[in-house]
């Protein structure tokens, strides 16, 4: 582990010896093994964070207490998602699937001074397959709730070329809860992903082409309040397109980062009017959609002990919800300095950044208000290698988000409301202040880190003098608490040829209270953790039981007209998959026999008040390698 080379702490490849923060990293190996199929359900099984998940492809992941943001503009959420580095558009991490997915990092804390808007409580960074050697494969598996998952990819190295893709297409049925209930309409008529990621290599250079796509079709939609509308349904869009040039700079060797992108994400519900029970919806469909564009162009190089990065980042966000007669703009141009310095014989490493963000916001269509706001984002942190194995870390670090256009710049009416935008909101703000510890030798490594976090600002719906609806900051709160992470390989001193791998991750939180009221926050468990076995003969042969916990936490029920306060209860689900290659040959390939009980104990449990998942399954599949 210490000596892994990470990407997102710095933009630019470092050692995670000298990374000040919390980084968590899933490996190759642990997506290949896991029965999740997006990177919501991955995030599921590591006990990240908080996690809201719907029927219907719709995961949002939270970590430190901060959240991602499901729908549209990725700026709103709490916990910034990136594809290879940039901007995912969206932070429902159900449709990012992981067929074609290298590896995931993760910094848990803030990530603002690298990336901007939305990194308070961590940042998410998917990063894809490029092709190293040629090769193809095709898989296909099937099981419980008439789910049935395809897919195919490959890769190829052909002299400058190179290229890593794949394709995943799959559809299921209605599903049984763990507590024994037919769930209705909680299937999908279909969903599909696709991602690619070709280049061309010259002269020390590379240009590259990545695109990620996905779409569900009809996907289940139950209400939790009107429960009887049942052919109720979800579609489901996104794509980007990410055109990018790396190389160096023959004067200066300078590393040279240069990146366009684009795409759009959409949320499509359909209603059927003749199916309402409440007789509340005109029954026609609602939608969002979210365009957005961005470019990124960086350099990198080190003098002696320092080492930096610096660069420019735009972003453009063009929002439209059918709810709104208006279409809003949002665009944030921002430069930003990272910078590392070595000392005592490179053993420790002082990180530091700064970050400046302009950001101006409009009401487009039909022509309304503007607003623009700046911010300053600084970091700091050490990290020092005590022994080759031993390293103590700390970090201070500011993250901030931004508010939307139309909190900032709306002039409307919806729902017979007037709604005003407030051109004086301030951005929500985070301080963290955070240290810890890693431990890597032979077989055993380990992790302790303690955060402590000031959020402030928070930005709120109010009504105004006149009985307009806007927005202003008010509200504080304090999280704090801890992150361990432990592993051990039992085989390695035995000198067997099996991995045999007990794990365990946990975040356990000390304070997430709301300093205005006292109480503790809403939909923010006391812990979560994770912990399970892998057992792997490093040829044919490999299992892993993985166990992970959510603790219970306080909720609003909004199915009362009071919006009850109500405990959510505490869940752990068990998961089990195995595979055996049984049979391989130069002239055919290998052939793989893959089998998974997900929910092992017919765990009866929710993510969600109101939305039950799914009791116990049992998936079996074939995978062919060439």
């Amino acid at each position: 582990m210490m000596d892994e080379i990470v990407v997102t702490a710095s933009r630019s490849k470092a050692s995670i010896q000298t990374v000040s923060a919390n980084a968590t990293i899933i490996s190759q190996e642990d997506i290949a093994i896991s029965p999740a199929s997006t990177i919501g359900d991955l995030l599921a099984e590591q006990a990240i964070g908080g996690i809201k998940k719907y029927p219907g492809a719709l995961t949002s992941v939270g970590i430190r207490g901060f959240k991602t943001d499901t729908h549209g503009n990725d700026l709103q959420g709490h916990v910034l998602v990136l594809l290879d580095g940039r901007r995912a558009g969206t932070g429902n991490l159900a449709k990012i699937m992981t067929k074609n997915v290298e590896r995931v990092e993760i910094i848990r804390g803030p990530g603002a001074v690298q990336y901007g808007s939305a990194g308070m409580g961590g940042v998410i960074n998917v990063i894809t397959k490029k092709g190293s050697k040629n090769s193809m494969f095709a898989e296909a598996k099937g099981g419980s709730f008439d789910t049935f998952e395809g897919s195919i990819g490959g890769a190829m190295l052909s002299n400058r070329f190179d290229f890593s893709g794949s394709y995943t297409y799959g559809t299921s049925g209605d599903y049984e809860t763990g507590g024994g209930i037919d769930y209705k309409n909680t299937g999908v008529n279909y969903e599909d992903g696709l991602s690619a990621n070709l280049g061309y290599s010259f002269s020390n250079s590379r240009v590259g082409l990545i695109f990620t796509g996905f779409n569900a079709d009809k996907a289940g939609n139950p209400g939790y309040i009107t429960k009887n509308d049942l052919d109720n349904y979800s579609d489901k869009d996104n794509y980007s397109a990410d055109l990018n040039y790396t190389g160096q700079c023959p004067v200066t060797g300078s590393d040279i980062l240069a990146r366009y992108f684009f795409g759009q994400d959409e949320n499509t519900w359909v209603d059927p009017i003749t199916s309402n029970a409440s007789g509340w919806d005109n029954g026609i469909p609602s939608s969002n959609t979210t365009d957005q564009q961005g470019a990124q162009i960086q350099v990198s190089n080190a003098y002696g002990p320092v080492s930096f990065t610096a660069g420019f980042d735009w972003l453009d966000y063009e929002v439209e919800n059918s709810w709104s007669p208006h279409k809003t703009e949002y665009s944030n141009p921002a430069l930003f300095l990272l910078t590392s310095t070595s000392f005592l014989e490179e053993t420790l490493t002082a990180n530091l950044g700064v970050r400046y963000d302009w950001y101006d916001v409009k009401v487009k269509e039909p022509a309304g208000r503007d607003a623009d706001d700046s911010q300053f984002t600084p970091q700091i942190g050490l990290a020092w290698m005590l022994t080759e194995s031993l390293k103590i870390r700390a970090q201070y670090g500011e993250a901030f988000m931004m508010p939307s256009a139309n909190q900032m710049a709306i002039d409307s009416t919806s729902f017979g409301s007037h709604i005003v935008g407030n051109p004086d909101l301030n951005p929500e703000t985070s301080n963290t202040y955070e240290g810890g510890v890693d431990f890597v030798q032979n077989a055993f490594d380990a992790s302790l880190t303690y955060f402590y976090t000031d959020f402030e600002d928070k930005i709120v719906s109010t009504t105004l003098a006149d009985g307009s609806k806007s927005w202003k900051n008010m509200g504080d709160a304090t999280t704090s608490g801890f992150e361990a992470e432990l592993g051990y390989d039992i085989g390695a001193p035995m000198h067997l040829a099996w991995e045999i791998r007990p794990y365990f991750n946990i975040t356990y939180l000390t304070q997430y209270e709301d300093k205005s009221t006292g109480e503790n926050l809403r939909d923010i468990s006391e812990s979560n953790f994770s912990a399970g076995l892998v057992v792997n003969n490093g040829d044919t042969i490999s299992a892993r039981l993985n166990v992970a916990y959510a603790g219970s936490q306080d909720i609003t029920d909004y199915q009362f007209s009071t919006y009850q306060t109500v405990e959510l209860a505490s869940h752990t689900v068990t998961d089990l998959s195995a595979s055996w290659r049984f049979f391989e040959s130069e002239q055919t390939g290998a052939f793989t026999l893959r089998g998974e009980i997900t929910n092992l104990f017919d765990e009866d449990y929710a993510y969600v008040q109101g939305y039950p998942m799914p009791g116990i399954g049992g998936y079996l599949g074939l995978r062919w390698d060439y």
